[in-house]
């Protein structure tokens, strides 16, 4: 199994809107993706490494599929739709990193 990472970058004053990531952006991914998503979730940046600091990332997803493969036949056919819908929630440039997922545990 493959983990796609979106990872959005903290910054003074970016823009990122969490409800809307969260109940319409990635359901669309979802949605468009369809079995080539296995599930995803999504993560909301609280702080850093230290005390008082500010988040690495100010969100990010991570998409579960069986492979690179099904990752690029299922993201692939819809990217330009789903690039251009980040400007609805965001001004901010996302880190994209595709990982195999070692271990998984419930």
């Amino acid at each position: 199994m493959i983990k796609a990472s979106v990872m959005y970058p903290y910054a003074p004053g970016a823009r990122f809107d969490h409800a809307y990531y969260r109940e319409t952006h990635m359901p669309l991914v979802k949605r468009r993706m369809g079995e080539s998503c296995r599930y995803y979730s999504i993560d909301k940046g609280l702080a850093g490494g230290s005390p008082d600091t500010a988040p690495t990332y100010l969100g990010m997803s991570h998409i579960f599929c069986d492979s690179v493969e099904a990752f690029q036949n299922g993201f692939g056919p819809h990217a330009a739709e789903l690039l251009e819908d980040l400007r609805n929630f965001t001004d901010i440039a996302p880190v994209i990193q595709i990982s195999e997922v070692l271990v998984e545990r419930g």
